[in-house]
């Protein structure tokens, strides 16, 4: 049976009515030698978190503008889990967790890293046997947003598409970012920047690209939008007392939410006719544009605290998940913030990054955080980073930066462009871009067949050395990681840096450049910048 977005509303509704009303809480002693993962994918690079660990995290309305899991995983084989948003704290060799509704379930579910995820992948987020649009995958994703900014427009849009091929780039999945519409909430191309949009992605088509575009919950407020969708109670509401009394009179009490574009209304999703009207927008791009998916931006749980007032009364995250569940109508879709949608065909991105060497550093161990919490289907940030003002004087590019940004990409389950490598770099240190791009297209099948295992076993495309190789002590390893079984993948990610050192387990192992290495050991290599390090176990199939 097709789960609804609708039909999804009255489950979530139904799974919350279950939750106890009292909170829970469980103390746990770390073991020696004993090693946590989970929670909060943009502390990835914070974690593993040992007996010497002192940090503490509240989920409550914080999903720290990314994906979440009510989840603890241990290199012992202990999990934690909860169908709640948890607070998890490490201090002195102990554990606390706690909730403020609903159960922790706590237990060993074997003695590595990789028995405890595959227990809790299967019995808390088993896959359901789709994957998001393929392309995602085997092809490259082109950002609009660092090279137009708030200036979306057809012109320059057919521009950089153009841009793309005449630099040899392979044609992808072309992402058409905020400011395309009309304004918040009244999603329609503004006939002020665009003149013909269905002709626009028609010649996007005909290019080769899939096109996507960005949207959101939010509602610009005093829009005849707003005004429609007040009166007929579709926005999330401040509290007046009598909730009775305030259905009657929504269109004087919408909430009006602060996020980094301004201050908005926002939609309720727990409700059905809210989700129709939202869907309906959606469609009728589609249907009369051609648009092939959408990214899904905001979302965050920490919109939906302070008291707000929904048709239904849900806690905070589970408003997170009924946005995200409209991706599941859209194979081409993309979201930043998740709560507990691990298993689910969508495409998930690391939250935007600075243009700076310590944020890529955080790549890698935050991509490792998505996968040890279920989240197979993900996309680091934008090649070289994700915030525009970097990239306004060229002077302050770091161009091995962009470089060494693109290798990280370029074998992770999916990789994305923004800026425009061709305009911002040398031609030399261009044409590496291009080589990073050109290997994953390569490589794109491999990466598919990895897409497809996730779907049907929930093993993510992507592990730590520690989920792939759980016996060998890699668990404090953050600078490498392994594709699938048989690819360990070692970019560069410390300015400057000409020589690196790789850590190879057991067995043969073939480099980039078909010399063979002998494994169960830490070799150094030479890492210029034209090079991106990988290994492949000698005598398997890729």
């Amino acid at each position: 049976m097709k789960l609804t977005i609708a039909t999804f509303a009255v489950l979530a509704l139904t799974m919350f009515n279950t939750y106890s009303q009292n909170g829970d809480k469980l103390d746990l002693d770390i073991m020696k030698g004993e090693y946590w993962w989970g929670g909060l994918s943009t502390e990835g690079h914070n974690t593993p978190y040992d007996i010497n660990s002192e940090v503490s995290h509240d989920q409550w309305a914080n999903d720290e503008g990314n994906q979440a899991q009510p989840m603890l995983l241990s290199s012992k084989g202990r999990y934690v889990w909860s169908d709640t948003p948890i607070t998890y704290t490490f201090y002195k060799g102990h554990i606390q967790i706690t909730t403020k509704v609903g159960e922790i379930q706590y237990g060993s579910a074997g003695k590595n890293l990789r028995d405890a995820y595959q227990y809790v992948a299967k019995n808390f987020f088993a896959p359901n046997g789709k994957i998001p649009e393929e392309k995602l995958f085997t092809h490259p994703q082109y950002n609009t947003w660092i090279e137009l900014i708030y200036d979306q427009n057809e012109e320059d849009i057919l521009k950089y598409a153009q841009g793309i091929l005449d630099n040899g780039y392979p044609p992808g999945v072309l992402m058409i970012d905020d400011n395309w519409q009309e304004d918040y909430g009244t999603w329609n191309f503004s006939p002020r920047r665009f003149k013909d949009p269905k002709a626009m992605i028609e010649k996007l088509h005909d290019m080769g690209f899939l096109v996507m575009l960005w949207v959101c919950p939010f509602v610009s407020p005093d829009s005849e939008v707003f005004r429609y969708l007040a009166k007929e109670g579709m926005l999330l509401q401040v509290p007046q007392g009598n909730q009775e009394v305030q259905w009657k009179n929504t269109q004087d009490t919408a909430a009006i939410i602060r996020w980094w574009n301004g201050a908005s209304a926002c939609l309720d999703l727990t409700n059905p006719k809210t989700n129709t009207w939202f869907k309906e927008q959606l469609d009728h791009l589609v249907d009369e544009y051609g648009v092939d998916g959408f990214k899904f931006d905001a979302g965050d749980a920490q919109f939906y605290e302070n008291g707000i007032v929904s048709f239904e009364n849900v806690l905070p995250n589970d408003h997170t998940a009924l946005y995200a569940k409209f991706g599941l109508d859209y194979p081409l879709n993309e979201y930043r913030a998740s709560w507990k949608m691990a298993g689910l065909p969508l495409a998930q991105r690391l939250r935007d990054k600075g243009h700076n060497w310590e944020d890529l550093q955080k790549l890698i161990p935050d991509q490792m955080s998505q996968s040890l919490m279920g989240y197979a289907y993900t996309c680091p940030d934008m090649i070289g980073g994700g915030e525009y003002g970097s990239f306004i004087d060229l002077a302050s590019i770091d161009e091995e930066l962009v470089v060494r940004s693109a290798q990280v990409h370029a074998l992770m389950p999916m990789m994305q462009f923004s800026v425009a490598p061709w305009r911002v770099l040398s031609k030399e240190n261009a044409r590496y871009c291009l080589e990073a791009a050109k290997l994953h297209e390569k490589m794109g099948p491999y990466i598919l067949q990895q897409a497809d295992r996730a779907s049907k076993t929930g093993e993510p495309i992507v592990k730590p050395m520690a989920l792939a190789f759980p016996n060998d002590g890699y668990e404090t390893i953050k600078d490498q990681f392994v594709l699938g079984d048989n690819i360990i993948v070692a970019p560069v990610v410390t300015k400057g840096d000409l020589r690196r050192k790789v850590v190879l387990p057991k067995g043969k192992w073939q480099d980039d450049r078909g010399k063979i290495y002998k494994g169960n050991k830490t070799i150094e290599i030479e890492v210029p910048l034209s090079r991106l390090p990988f290994f492949t176990k000698v005598g398997t199939r890729n």
